[in-house]
């Protein structure tokens, strides 16, 4: 365990063992936010939406998660995201259907984008990536430094680019292996 002050994980809807929550991180709905074993949460992190984390998962510093209410993100185990990375589970489509922002009455509001953002399994996703609602990330994929995510990606795949595009295949034969020595 990691020695250095820590985020009350009392407050969060359900926690497993082995969880490191940095103190400062700021998650506004922690009642909507699941943590699975082993992992590990690190200063900056601020997050609006729910949120089902899985095990042996890591978010590294400065990550941003917002949406509110309607927003959700999906962590499967062994994933993770580094540090700068902005995952929008729900934006204003800013097409002029209304006015942007979430102080703005609904009657008077753009038209809204939501859709749950999903990491399945084996997912890694590098610095200052962004990822737009309802994107899945397929199992195994990565993405790279600086990307702009605004598909969903294809299983055991390398995206770079903005907008992201794939680039080559991953190797999974060891990781899948180590996972079940792991037990999943």
């Amino acid at each position: 365990m990691i020695d250095s002050p820590q985020f009350d994980n009392q407050l969060l809807k359900q926690v497993g063992e082995d969880v490191f929550i940095s103190k400062q991180v700021e998650i506004r709905r922690p009642h909507l936010v699941s943590v699975g074993s082993h992992t590990a949460i690190d200063s900056g992190f601020y997050c609006t939406t729910a949120a089902e984390i899985g095990d042996y998962v890591h978010i590294a510093p400065y990550v941003t998660v917002i949406g509110g209410e309607a927003g959700v993100l999906r962590m499967g185990h062994f994933s993770s995201i580094a540090a700068g990375g902005r995952i929008i589970c729900c934006s204003d489509a800013h097409l002029g259907a209304g006015l942007c922002g979430p102080t703005i009455p609904a009657a008077q509001r753009d038209d809204i984008i939501v859709g749950p953002v999903v990491f399945e399994r084996f997912v890694n996703v590098a610095t200052n990536v962004t990822i737009m609602p309802g994107v899945t990330l397929g199992e195994g994929s990565v993405v790279g430094v600086g990307a702009f995510v605004n598909k969903d990606t294809d299983p055991w795949t390398i995206y770079l680019g903005a907008p992201a595009r794939p680039i080559r295949s991953r190797c999974k034969d060891k990781m899948l292996k180590a996972a079940r020595e792991l037990g999943y």
